[in-house]
């Protein structure tokens, strides 16, 4: 049912710095930062060969990153991103197998602009997975 793994998301109190170390250090292409006002975060996308990297910053005290990097001082991976062919099938698949879909359950508009749903990390082997339709 899964795809290709379209991003690793990894969270940081400090998204240029991030940013910087991506392009300077490791020399990828970096895009610039875009607030996603939606979902309380500001994104910034590593183009790599075969993925992407998806850096994200909390965007105000109530992010849920923000909580995340509370926990996690030095902040670190938050989520895997997996494409599906369709994300309405994939939701009731997982949920007639006894996942946890997060919030509503209802898909929304992701930072690639196509919907999205997130799954419990009590589900996957303590990691939040992201289903994007592709």
């Amino acid at each position: 049912m899964i795809g290709r793994l379209n991003h690793v998301a990894i969270a940081t109190k400090d998204i240029a710095s991030a940013a910087k170390i991506y392009h300077d250090t490791l020399g990828a292409k970096v895009s610039e930062p875009v607030a996603q006002p939606d979902h309380g975060i500001t994104t910034i996308f590593v183009d790599l060969p075969n993925s992407k990297i998806e850096l994200i910053e909390p965007l105000g005290t109530d992010s849920p990153i923000a909580n995340f990097l509370r926990k996690n001082p030095a902040g670190g991976v938050h989520h895997v991103c997996y494409e599906v062919d369709d994300i309405i099938a994939a939701r009731d698949r997982m949920r007639a197998a006894g996942a946890t879909i997060t919030g509503t359950g209802e898909p929304r508009i992701g930072a690639h602009g196509k919907p999205v749903i997130f799954l419990h990390p009590k589900d996957f082997v303590g990691t939040l997975i992201e289903l994007e339709q592709a």
